[in-house]
Order: structure tokens, then sequence, then C-alpha cells
């Protein structure tokens, strides 16, 4: 299929978990052997008004991300593309809104990508213009509704992971404990260290992956908590050498308050860690590991504590095959499926 994403920031103007997962979405659609064209503001340098890093093209739309020149030129845009499905990000409005106008022109279905981090309201008029919407989990879904989409209009489609790439990466060195997110003020990392506290006179080990504003606050609070000498603040670290840390871990830990998608969760049960997963309200982590038997579901550190010493006991993998299911090729297959669903019923070509 033909597809044409909508975004007129990408995530080289804004660095949001959002946009990113757009852009994954759409070299893995690409990989699959789908035409990708992205229609955004221009974020490469030089004059050309395409560029091509990879299977994707981006398509510049306007220079600067200027909203109103934005929605007076994508329109025709689109037209003269030709898309068979037109994929868009919820903001602006005007923007989504100018997409659907593009789109009617091309006679291509709006599927909007709703993560759930954008950072303005969607007007009702905008909503209105969808044929379809993906939300991230069931969480971001049930926000989806409350901002007035309609249920029969929403799929969870859930993020991949590279499963070729987990099977392949060597272990690192064993470690029992690892954690991983940015360390913002969602990161609520004092709930893994107040629960490693209590194991205190135990020995244990732990890893700290990403990086951020918090992070001198963290490792202050491990210093007070007298767990300093056993935990290690690896930084951001790439793909790859998160999931050999993931491979020589046993438990993952997942405290934070904020999770549209728990990405690395995902990639770390892919990994074959015993997750630890604490309940927050903001979180869909739970959602992984609900119908799981080797995983825990905590409310406080000292569940944690206990879920930490319980998990001792458990085989140590660095494999779950039966997370294949969220494999790229899977969950694209889920996203050509809807499109092929939305131009049939929609009578598109």
């Amino acid at each position: 299929m033909r597809v044409a994403v909508v975004v007129m920031e990408t995530s080289h103007h804004r660095d949001t978990e959002g946009r990113h997962h757009l852009e994954r979405l759409a070299e893995t659609l690409a990989a699959a052997g789908h035409e990708v064209s992205v229609f955004c503001a221009q974020w490469w340098g030089g004059n050309a008004t395409q560029f091509e890093p990879d299977e994707v093209t981006y398509r510049g739309v306007t220079v600067e991300p200027t909203e109103t020149s934005f929605c007076t030129r994508l329109p025709a845009l689109l037209a003269k593309y030709r898309p068979d499905v037109v994929h868009a990000y919820p903001t602006p409005s005007s923007v989504l809104r100018a997409a659907n106008a593009g789109a009617k022109l091309a006679r291509a279905p709006v599927v909007v990508e709703w993560f759930g981090d954008h950072d303005e309201p969607v007007s009702d008029r905008a909503i209105s213009v969808a044929d379809h919407f993906v939300a991230s989990s069931e969480l971001v879904q049930t926000q989806l509704w409350e901002a007035g989409a309609d249920s029969d209009l929403t799929t969870v489609i859930p993020e991949s992971i590279d499963m070729d790439l987990v099977r392949e990466v060597e272990p690192a060195e064993e470690v029992d404990v690892v954690y991983a997110h940015p360390l913002d003020d969602s990161a609520n990392v004092e709930s893994l260290f107040l629960g490693l506290a209590e194991l205190r006179q135990q020995g244990w080990s732990a890893t700290i992956i990403g990086d951020g504003p918090e992070r001198e606050t963290y490792e202050q609070e491990a210093a007070d908590l007298r767990i300093d000498d056993r935990v290690t603040f690896a930084g951001a670290c790439d793909r790859e050498q998160r999931l050999a840390i993931y491979k020589g871990a046993h438990v993952f830990v997942q405290t934070a308050w904020r999770e549209h998608f728990a990405t690395e969760l995902l990639w770390a049960l892919a990994c074959g860690c015993i997750a630890v997963v604490e309940y927050q309200a903001e979180s869909s982590a739970h959602e992984l590991v609900e119908h799981r038997d080797r995983d825990f579901r905590v409310t406080t550190p000292q569940e944690i504590a206990d879920a930490i010493v319980e998990s001792a006991g458990m085989d140590h993998r660095t494999v779950d095959e039966s997370l294949a299911e969220y494999d790229h090729a899977a969950v694209v297959g889920q996203y050509a499926e809807l499109y092929e669903r939305l131009v049939d019923e929609r009578g598109f070509f």
C-alpha cells in the first residue's frame, strides 16, 4: 500500500515518544514492503524538498513548522501523491483537518495515531474527521473515548519489537535487577530504591538505564539510602546495549508514574526478564503482564522487595518466544489489515 504519514513536527522538532513511535511505524511499514512518505516540515539541511535517509521518504511541506502555510499546502500535495491511506498525528487540530481535506481529494481514509502524549488538545471538529483511531494501549484508548472518539472507530495496536535482534544479542554481565526509563519527573525510581533498601542485608545488584534532569537526584537518593555501592547508573544506552543488559538481568522493575505504552518493559520481557510492575493510575504497564505467570503486580516498595526475593527462585531466561506476537512483522500486519478493511469498507481505491 501507499501510505502518507502526516506529522507537521517530527521528533527532530519535538522530542516526544509519540512522534518517535509514528516514525518507527513508518520505518517498519516500509521494511514490510509498503511505500511510505512522511509529510512534515523540513528538518534536514539543504534546499531539497525530499529526503530519503532510508526506505522512508520525507517530504517537506514547508521549510519551517508554520501551521497556516503547512495547512494551505498539504491538501494538494496529498492529492498529488494519491495515497491509499493517510495516517496522521492528532495535533495540531488544523493540520489534522488539512490532512482530511487532502485525503478526500485522494479518496483515501484517514487513520489517526493516538499515542497519548500529544501536548495540546484536539478539537471536536478534528476528531470527527478521522475514519479510525489507533491507540497504543487500553489506557490510551479510554482517554481517546473521553476525548470524544466513537468507541467503534478505535483499535488498540501495541508498540512493536525486533525479535530477531533479541535473539541475536549476547547477554551482558549478570545483574539481579534492571530499571529503564528517562530520568525525568515521571521516573519514580524512588519506589525501586525504597524496595531495594529493604533488602540491604541481602546480596543483590541493580542497573539503572536512562538519563535526564533527575539523574543527580536519584544518584543522591541511592547514596542517602546507602545502596549506591550496588546500583550502577548506565546512562541512556543504545538498543543493543539495553538488550544485552536485559538478557543478563533476572528482574525488570517498572515503577514510572506515566507510561502510555511500556516499551522498555516489553523489550525486557522478550529478553526473558521477570517483571515486577508497580501499579500506577497513569501507566499502561500492567496491561503487558495481566495474563502472564512469571510476573508480579505490586503497589508498594515493600511488595517490590518481596517480589524480588520470590523471583530469585525462578529460572533465568534470555529469550521469551511468547512475545513474538509483538514482533515488527506481526504488529505491522495488524496495521495492514486495518488499512485494507478501511479501504474495502469505504470503497476507496
